[in-house]
């Protein structure tokens, strides 16, 4: 038995000195492990006679559970024991001010928020939503839209052209979200499986179309990403005075005044005979844009009576049908409406400006509530 009295004192010893709950473990492995010296003892039993069996087994077993004990105790003490250095080293000043939740701090981005607020006040009006692809081919941003060619906007210092593909064919990055119009009026070649193309609709038809658009163009007001809501209606016997009310009506309720004072400036488009700029009254004294005071006036939109080449290149007889078209800045419109003085900021991720210039994820624009 002095073996056994052996063990006891060095596996003993070894509990005894483990400074943490890995050295402990290592020696619990190393006594009751499945090869372990205590579990190897055990192991000898079967060998034994009977009456050497009852005494060695009593003697191996009480040392099992005293070393058993032994490491209970020892992972008690020390898991007391790394509590209170972790207590210890680790405080907390409670006179700090609490940390904000991430629902709280989170900021939805204000072209996101503009995007919504035009969105509700078109569907308000009876607009229903319409969507294509960023990258576009020249037949549906320029010729179905009455652009001749050698127009300025078709060369490169507007255009984001992509090099030629093996048809000759230069793909692009849209610069208006007018090819949107032109696939939801055309009637046919729709190919099967493709989502993104707005089917084509028999008039009337009354649609925005919201989404990124591409030229080469960066200062404090203009940026080669941007983003565009353009709108479309055609019906019978519409004309300009259904334009202008429209405008009139979005205006009002975008900036949430009762009225507001706008004018109509000719201007040329080829996509629109005849064609106008749309300003608004508004103040700049002061280094702040009000909208509805003062003796200025501020450009907002581009619109006009859809050219009736438009409608035949997309299959629509203009002898029976006519519509109007507009198309407003998203980004200028938030910079309007919040005081944002450089475009380029929207893009520049500074979580600082988000945090100023953005909204609550709960403040989701709706006619009814108010917008902002």
């Amino acid at each position: 038995m002095s073996d056994l009295q052996a063990l006891e004192a060095e596996t003993l010893g070894a509990v005894a000195a483990a400074g943490d709950e890995a050295a402990l473990e290592a020696v619990r492995v190393a006594a009751l492990g499945k090869k372990g010296s205590i579990s190897a003892l055990l192991a000898t039993l079967g060998k034994m006679s009977p009456d050497e069996r009852k005494t060695a087994g009593a003697a191996i077993n009480a040392l099992k559970d005293k070393v058993s004990e032994a490491l209970g105790e020892r992972r008690t003490m020390l898991k007391e024991r790394a509590l209170e250095a972790r207590l210890a080293s680790e405080t907390v000043d409670v006179t700090l001010p609490v940390r904000e939740a991430a629902i709280d701090t989170g900021r939805i981005h204000p072209i996101s928020q503009v995007m919504d607020e035009l969105t509700a006040i078109f569907a308000d009006l009876g607009f229903s939503i319409a969507e294509g692809p960023d990258v576009e081919s020249d037949d549906y941003n320029f010729t179905r839209l009455n652009f001749p060619e050698g127009h300025p906007a078709r060369e490169m210092h507007d255009t984001f052209f992509f090099a030629p593909n093996e048809a000759g064919e230069r793909k692009l990055l849209r610069t208006h979200t007018s090819p949107v119009q032109v696939r939801t009026m055309q009637k046919t070649n729709t190919p099967p499986g493709a989502s993104w193309i707005a089917a084509g609709q028999t008039p009337p038809i009354r649609i925005i179309s919201p989404g990124r658009t591409y030229r080469m163009d960066s200062d404090a007001t203009h940026t080669p990403m941007f983003h565009q809501i353009e709108g479309l209606v055609i019906d019978r016997n519409i004309h300009m005075g259904h334009l202008k009310w429209t405008l009139d009506q979005f205006i009002a309720r975008f900036f949430e005044l009762e009225s507001v004072v706008t004018r109509f400036r000719p201007h040329h488009f080829p996509f629109t005979e005849p064609s106008a700029e749309m300003d608004v009254q508004c103040d700049t004294s002061g280094g702040e844009v009000k909208i509805g005071q003062g003796t200025e006036w501020s450009e907002i939109v581009g619109c006009g009576m859809v050219h009736p080449n438009v409608l035949r290149n997309c299959g629509i007889d203009p002898d029976e049908w006519q519509g109007f078209a507009f198309g407003f800045g998203v980004d200028r419109l938030g910079r309007l409406k919040y005081g944002m003085p450089d475009l380029r900021d929207m893009f520049a991720s500074d979580t600082r400006w988000l945090a100023h210039y953005g909204f609550s994820a709960f403040a989701a624009p709706n006619p009814a509530s108010g917008l902002s």
